[in-house]
């Protein structure tokens, strides 16, 4: 059972005002009030229900929008209501339904443009696939791709900017971007890369923290950082504070709180917890001989913190008590204590790989990870626990079994996994909390065979094409399903429109995928001969399993192969060099013991040992990475000749001698030379 609580600060001490009665999960919070009025209301929405409060805590609306799945999102503007579900918007005013629409991908946020500058209701929908969707009505005025999946939305400076159209957002991969979300030309004004590898965006706010009359941007994300960024004179956003909470933030808002004279941000956490970071200074300085006197606030606060660690102490204390004497009698029961476990399995562009996070309310003990599919563990600087690996039996379906310790008290842990894309299969979590008796929760994450694309809505078709084309007895919701299986981020349900055209990126080679399917009918065209094969062959199979024939027909573009060879020349070109430099670093640093002068050494070499660490660590940071590029262009070799009916498999030899010796144009005469 959930409640909703009202807190206000009165003299240094935060007191309850007013506490609503027990009921069902609240899955959204929001302020409301009447048009061009404050926002004096508060409004809570619970499974299918949405109920209204007065500051002082009484109810004026309880509404019930019968809808088929809960409410994950809502926005009040006025007399109007906005509601989402996971992929359903609904419209109401003056609680009666006005408008509807049904997303074709799973919706994160909502958020409507501000009426005193935007006169018509406009909705503003952050969608999984990558776009927001602005809405006039029922329909989708405009579409605006994003740099990740958008996972929530405000309006930028809380005002949407001069004409109300500008909406900043965040996203599941740490970005974070302002559109102008204009009727004649949407467009994207500004873009902050994660560059520190931060995690995913959970809310933001505007308020004026730095004190230069303009409101600063506050985000806070699931990894714990809190940040805020100011402007500068060509209103690009520039990172002034940052801290870490040590646990995900799910909540943040700018305001005078505890001291009415200093700026504060608030924050709430995944376990809880509500903190606010102050612009107050904590610390006073006297010169020498000085005293610092306590003003009465401080002293009160002192006295109230210590009087509240002695209440908890003793809590503790009768607790534990009362757990040793129920714990010692006859009809004492071992219960299996219940936890909730808050995680993300996300794909990072920059690195094409993804982070699995994870966090428990309660300290963590150690984290289990098999996995039935190859694939490679990345490091991560914030990650503390102890790593070991046990031996595994590929021929038994285990390729991974490692160990994560934690470190006392340690409630978050992330993870960095990289998939080979073709082979796919579960990894497995096994995650144990430090909680007595000893129990054990399991969380499992497909990877797919394209594990490394992501949604996009563009594609280059100017590029050669490898054309794949599947004709059967199959339905549009058959052919989704296998589509799904292959591909991440796609809905469970097939979109409504008759013929769906869905396009995809590799975020590993830069290549393309363009799906187009219906009842009877479906279509894949790609750069790279190695997506088209592996999608005929787990398509093939999957049509198998439930007793469909297919009529497969194929076009192949051998100017694609050469394309692809020349998207993964950089990426090899580079990893050649850095192993080469990595390689001689201990050589070169011995000659540096027994030589005083090394002026002798060129250039190139004195830079080697120069960045030496930095080498080093780059290096360490991508395990396999040069095998597992050999391993695409020995696919890619493979896959050319497969589709033509011959096996060259007992040529892969003389390729990864070829490799050795890596040069771009004797790969090239190599895969252009008669079998």
């Amino acid at each position: 059972m959930v409640s909703y609580k009202c807190l206000v600060s009165k003299k240094g001490e935060i007191v309850p005002i007013f506490k609503t009665v027990p009921g069902q999960k609240i899955s959204r919070l929001c302020l409301g009030g009447a048009a061009g009025g404050a926002k004096d209301k508060i409004f809570i929405s619970s499974y299918a229900e949405v109920k209204g409060f007065t500051k002082k805590g009484k109810q004026f609306l309880g509404f019930d929008t019968n809808l088929t799945e809960s409410i994950k999102n809502m926005d009040v503007q006025g007399a109007d209501l906005l509601i989402t579900g996971n992929y359903i918007f609904n419209h109401y005013r003056d609680c009666k339904d006005t408008d509807y629409y049904l997303c074709g991908d799973k919706i994160n946020d909502i958020i409507s443009l501000p009426l005193e500058t935007v006169p018509e209701l406009t909705p503003v929908l952050a969608c999984q696939d990558r776009a927001l969707r602005v809405l006039q009505g029922p329909n989708v005025r405009s579409q605006i791709e994003t740099a990740g999946a958008p996972s929530v939305l405000c309006l930028y400076g809380n005002d949407g900017g001069e004409n109300g159209e500008e909406i900043v957002y965040g996203t599941t991969d740490g970005r974070i971007g302002l559109v102008v979300v204009s009727e004649q030309e949407p467009h994207h004004k500004w873009d902050i890369t994660n560059t520190k590898r931060q995690g995913a965006v959970q809310c933001l706010d505007n308020y004026d923290i730095t004190g230069d009359g303009l409101a600063d941007l506050i985000v806070g994300r699931d990894c714990g950082t809190v940040e805020v960024y100011g402007y500068d004179d060509s209103d690009e956003p520039v990172l002034r504070y940052t801290t870490s909470c040590n646990e995900s933030v799910s909540s943040v808002e700018g305001g005078c709180v505890a001291s009415p004279n200093y700026v504060e941000v608030a924050c709430v956490t995944y376990a809880g917890w509500v903190l606010g970071l102050t612009t107050e200074p904590l610390q006073k300085e006297v010169g020498q001989g000085g005293e610092v006197k306590l003003d009465q606030n401080t002293q009160s606060k002192i006295i109230h913190l210590k009087q509240d660690l002695e209440d908890l102490q003793q809590k503790v204390t009768q607790e534990r008590e009362k757990y040793q004497n129920t714990a010692t009698t006859k009809n004492a029961i071992s219960a299996v204590p219940e936890f909730h476990i808050n995680d993300k399995f996300i794909l990072n562009q920059e690195d094409a790989s993804y982070t699995l996070s994870i966090e428990v309310q309660m300290a963590i003990d150690n984290v289990l990870l098999q996995s039935d599919v190859p694939v490679d563990l990345l490091d991560v600087d914030k990650n503390s626990a102890v790593v070991s690996y046990s031996a595994c039996d590929a021929t038994e379906g285990n390729f991974l079994l490692a160990t994560y310790r934690c470190q006392a008290n340690t409630t978050r842990l992330e993870l960095k996994v990289r998939s080979i894309e073709g082979q796919y299969g579960t990894l497995q979590l096994y995650v144990t909390p430090r909680l007595q008796p000893k129990t054990c929760q399991l969380k499992q994450y497909e990877i797919k065979p394209l594990s490394l694309h992501q949604r996009t809505h563009s594609f280059d078709e100017s590029r050669p094409m490898n054309v794949l084309k599947f004709n059967g007895q199959f339905s549009q919701a058959e052919v989704h399903s296998w589509v799904r299986f292959c591909l991440p981020d796609l809905p469970e349900k097939s979109p409504p429109e008759d013929t769906v055209s869905l396009y995809f990126a590799s975020t590993f080679l830069d290549t393309q995928l363009n799906i187009t399917y219906k009842k009877g009918e479906a279509v894949f065209k790609s750069d790279n001969i190695s997506t088209i094969s592996i999608l005929k062959d787990i398509l093939s199979k999957e049509a198998t399993k439930k007793k469909i024939r297919l009529d497969i027909s194929y076009d192949i573009s051998d100017e694609s192969v050469i394309h692809t060879l020349s998207l993964i020349h950089p990426k090899l070109e580079t990893q050649l060099l850095l192993a080469k430099k990595v390689q001689i670093i201990d050589a070169l640093k011995e000659l540096q013991v027994h030589e005083n002068d090394l002026s002798f050494m060129s250039t190139d070499y004195r830079q080697i040992l120069d960045n030496a660490d930095k080498l080093k660590e780059e290096y360490k940071k991508q395990p396999c990475h040069l095998e597992r590029l050999y391993g695409m262009i020995t696919d890619l070799f493979i896959d050319k000749y497969k589709f033509k009916g011959q096996n060259v498999k007992n040529k892969v030899p003389r390729l990864l001698e070829i490799l050795d010796g890596y040069d771009l144009q004797s790969l090239i005469a190599f895969f252009n030379q008669p079998s």
